[in-house]
Parts: C-alpha cells; sequence; structure tokens
C-alpha cells in the first residue's frame, strides 16, 4: 500500500493542553508520526495542491486566522502557545475583532488545541498529505494511507478543537468529489465523534457519513455525535452515528462497524474515506474502548471485503510506543 506523509506535520509542537482542571503535557505529541513510521518505514512525499483544496471546505476568513494566529499571539506580547479563554455563547459571534484573544475564541471549541509556532504548516502540510493518498486512489489504487498529523476530523468549517485545525478527511473527500465521484462515504472508527466532519456535510446528500465512537453522554466532544443526528435538508438520512459504551470490545464494535458498512453499501458510494483512529486500543491513555491490536486487522479486513477504493487517513491513537504496531495491523488488513 502507498503511504503519504510531510515532514512539516512534526513542527506543530504545543507543550501543554488543558485537562481535567489544569494543565498537563499535550498528548498529541509529534512522537507519533516517529512511532508509527519506524514500522511502516520511508513513505512518499505528497505533491502540493496549494490552498484551493483546503478552501473548497474552511472559512476563507478561519484560514486566514490560522496561517496569522501565532505571530499575533506574539506581537501580543505573549509567551508560549496561543490559548482561549473566552467563548462566544450560539449566535453572538462578531464579525470582526481586533484582538487575538477574542479570535482564538471565535475560531474555537475548547481549551485543548493550543496555537504553537508550527501550527499552521504542520495542518496544510496533514491535508496536503490527505489529498495525496485520495488522489492515488482516485488514479486507480485500492487504497492507500496517509499518515495524518495533526488529526482532523473535530476541525469544523470556521473552528478548530479536539487537536485538529484542518479536517484531512473532509478535505479529501471534497477533493475526490470536485475530481469526479459523484457519491463519497467517510467512516470515521475514530474513539471520539467527529464532529466537524459531520458538520461540514450534515446538509449535503453527496457525501455519507459514518461514525462509531464512545458515547456523547459520557464522552468528549459531548455536544455531536448522538444517535438522533441523522443529517438535515438534502442531507437528511446521510449521517449515522452509533455510540458505543465505554470498554467495548471487537465483537460489539465489529457489528456495528458492520451496521456502518451496510448503510454506507446502501449509499452506493464511488470512495470511502477512513478516518483511522487508534485511540479505540485497549491501552489508550485517554480513551475507554478494549480493541486489541490484532483486532485492528478483522476490522480492516472487513472494510476492505467490500471492494470501495478507500483512502485511510489518520486520526487519533495516543499510546505512543503502541501506535506503530496498532496502524501496522490495521493496513494490513488490506490487500497489498
Amino acid at each position: 500500500m502507498r503511504i503519504f506523509h510531510h515532514p512539516d506535520q512534526a513542527l506543530h509542537r504545543p507543550e501543554r493542553e488543558l485537562h481535567n482542571g489544569g494543565f498537563v503535557a499535550y498528548a498529541e505529541d509529534a512522537r507519533r508520526i516517529e512511532s508509527i513510521l519506524a514500522v511502516l518505514g520511508e513513505p512518499e512525499m505528497p505533491d502540493d495542491r496549494g490552498e484551493g483544496p483546503i478552501r473548497a471546505v474552511h472559512d476563507g476568513d478561519y484560514v486566514d486566522f490560522l496561517k496569522s494566529a501565532y505571530a499575533r499571539w506574539k506581537a501580543a506580547g505573549r509567551d508560549g502557545d496561543a490559548f482561549g479563554y473566552a467563548w462566544p455563547v450560539v449566535g453572538r459571534r462578531p464579525l470582526t475583532l481586533n484582538r487575538i484573544d477574542g479570535d482564538l475564541g471565535r475560531y474555537s471549541f475548547d481549551a485543548a488545541s493550543p496555537i504553537s509556532q508550527g501550527t499552521w504548516e504542520a495542518a496544510y502540510a496533514t491535508a496536503q498529505t490527505a489529498i495525496g493518498a485520495c488522489d492515488a486512489v482516485l488514479r486507480g489504487e485500492g487504497a492507500a494511507f496517509a499518515l495524518c498529523r495533526p488529526p482532523g476530523h473535530h476541525a469544523g468549517h470556521d473552528y478548530l478543537g479536539g487537536y485538529c485545525y484542518l479536517n484531512a478527511a473532509a478535505i479529501a473527500a471534497q477533493h475526490a468529489r470536485d475530481n469526479g465521484v459523484a457519491r463519497v462515504a467517510i467512516l470515521d472508527i475514530d474513539y471520539h465523534h467527529g464532529n466537524g466532519t459531520q458538520d461540514i456535510f450534515y446538509t449535503r446528500g453527496d457525501v455519507f457519513y459514518a461514525s462509531l465512537h464512545a458515547d456523547p453522554a459520557t464522552d468528549f466532544p459531548f455536544y455531536w455525535g448522538h444517535a438522533d443526528e441523522t443529517g438535515e435538508g438534502a442531507g437528511q438520512g446521510a449521517t449515522l452515528n452509533l455510540p458505543l459504551a465505554r470498554g467495548t470490545t471487537l465483537a460489539a464494535f465489529r457489528s456495528a462497524q458492520a451496521k456502518a458498512l451496510d448503510a454506507i453499501a446502501a449509499f452506493d458510494p464511488g470512495m470511502l474515506i477512513v478516518s483511522l483512529g487508534v485511540d479505540t486500543w485497549d491501552g489508550d491513555p485517554i480513551s475507554q474502548f478494549a480493541i486489541r491490536t490484532q483486532d485492528y486487522r478483522a476490522l480492516a479486513a472487513d472494510i476492505a471485503a467490500r471492494g470501495w477504493p478507500t483512502a485511510i487517513l489518520m486520526e487519533g491513537g495516543y499510546a505512543i510506543e503502541a501506535l506503530g504496531a496498532n496502524v501496522e495491523s490495521f493496513l494490513s488488513g488490506f490487500p497489498g
């Protein structure tokens, strides 16, 4: 399988995040890349497709904010990483703000996703990596893997959060649509619900979004991912959420995935995007499922058996020492 990655993804290096009432070491560590590449070997460098595919998904003002936020933070005399501390209630976002602190609240939904010196460059490289895997599939590969970091599925049209800044899965899906794929499906199997991906496509009928994730009644991101969220307008019925209880093991996860795959089959996509999170592993430090390393091969084989051209994009997974083995196990379930 062809594997894509860009070294600029390592430039995003926040030191801390706010968690459980205090500042702790940032869990989405750049060493995640090293752990995976140590097992998978040398990747391909993606072509640079510019900002066009990014702006096809993300609001232009938001993209401009991401590009300038750290410089504005430093210009305001701040040290360290840029954090928001004030968030507007729904419906009260002003159109223009003159202070970086206001824009950090305007364009984010949590305090766990600081902006560091290299955040834009890393997020941009992640988007190009996702497009690279998508292009490989568009050109005839049965499957390709994009080692994306930082992850993307919590980033919405105009907001960041959950360690995510640009939504690689949404960018890849839109890129496929713009290159002639009539219907694209996204299967999200990260521990956390991909609220950003859902938001981006919620009112559209050309992209089907199916997610298996921890029940948002107990787990982040809380306000999205409930089973009754099924889409609106033209997108009614094109969203499927399958919340799962903490402690879920292979049998229950595999059954839910089969339900999602059946729904995707009824949608009849020309391409599948898999948002792969291995924070479902039973030793992950911030998640509560019980999937074992060897289980990932079976889950992947079930997906591969459907026969859809598939771009696999890396999302979460924070047990750094185990990441390589878990990702390798998943990829081994696909032919080649």
